[in-house]
């Protein structure tokens, strides 16, 4: 058995993260990571006539420019595990149904692109596949349109908000390759703590990041010290500062080596994010651009990414369910 502990897998043969793409939108190009990112775009629509058509050109663009980077071509690719936050996972399905690669659409909420590199891992590990592509895209207009209020309206967003981040981030596992690589990965359960509000996703989020975090450690018998950096997907301030509190209570203190993709990826003070950042490519294009590169480059050689999400949609909210939550993990070592 690959199972450690209560959650945790262990692979058997390390997988290689082989390259990355990443693609953002423009507020994502005027922040702090800007020159991290593969391609920055100045206009919301991308040339096309809707954000959601534009959301499906960003994870398009993003594959074709990750494929090309790695040398490996579409029928080297056994896989492709990708999803997005439209209804039904239209993005990920229209943008990439001309890759000619057996495809899988998942659904995560923000923590698709960790749930994508555990099971492209684990198909690799379990000799199902060589080559596997892992993708997502968030778009904000696109997800305020979906999740929220239309911009039309003009809806003044409240300080516990957090903003979608446009883009699309994405990777090629392989099953050869240099690294870095996955070495275990901690699958998140379902965590609902009965909060309903929408535009506190940090609050929703934080206690499954908070679970799979200390069982990750239980499981490993790790400590935060044994990680360069531990990052949550997109708890934001409000999230961030609730993980760090509760977990310290658990024993366990990661202030030292710990920051969220969401709060990275914007400047708060310049850019009026409020809470920071959110969104599938939230996690997706700051691993792909900002951590990938610090990997390679030896600044980071051991991390811990948890992708967080919010599991809800337009149509629980209005029948006033509760928000669950969710957060996967894997670690990622050089």
């Amino acid at each position: 058995m690959k199972k450690i502990g209560k959650q945790t897998f262990k692979l058997s043969n390390p997988v290689s993260i082989k390259e990355t793409a990443s693609i953002v939108g423009p507020k994502e190009s005027n922040g702090p990571l800007a020159k991290y990112f593969d391609k920055c775009i100045e206009d919301e629509f991308y040339g096309e006539s809707s954000w959601e058509k534009a959301e499906s050109k960003f994870i398009k663009s993003a594959t074709e420019m990750l494929i090309a980077k790695s040398g490996i071509s579409n029928k080297d690719i056994d896989f492709c595990f990708a999803g997005d936050l439209l209804n039904q996972c239209i993005s990920s399905c229209f943008g990439l149904r001309e890759t000619n690669v057996p495809f899988f659409g998942i659904f995560g909420a923000c923590s698709t692109f960790v749930e994508s590199l555990i099971l492209g891992a684990m198909a690799i590990d379990g000799n199902f596949a060589k080559n596997v592509l892992c993708a997502v895209s968030s778009h904000f207009c696109s997800a305020e349109k979906q999740f929220r209020f239309p911009l039309e309206l003009g809806n003044q967003r409240p300080p516990t908000s957090q903003w979608t981040v446009t883009g699309s981030g994405a990777c090629i596992l392989s099953k050869e390759g240099t690294g870095p690589y996955i070495t275990h990965v901690t699958p998140g359960k379902i965590i609902d703590m009965g909060i309903k509000d929408v535009n506190n996703m940090g609050s929703a989020m934080a206690p499954a990041a908070i679970d799979t975090l200390i069982t990750h450690f239980q499981d490993t018998s790790r400590d935060p010290d044994y990680y360069d950096g531990i990052f949550t997907g997109d708890l934001g301030y409000i999230g961030k500062d609730i993980l760090l509190d509760i977990v310290k209570t658990k024993g366990y203190d990661i202030t030292n080596n710990y920051n969220d993709c969401g709060i990275l990826i914007f400047d708060k003070n310049k850019q009026d994010t409020h809470s920071g950042g959110s969104g599938c490519a939230c996690c997706a294009s700051v691993f792909s651009g900002y951590l990938y590169k610090k990997l390679k480059e030896r600044k980071l050689n051991k991390i811990l990414l948890i992708a967080t999400g919010a599991l809800t949609n337009s149509t629980t909210s209005q029948q006033g369910e509760s928000i669950p939550g969710i957060a996967h993990a894997v670690s990622i070592e050089m």
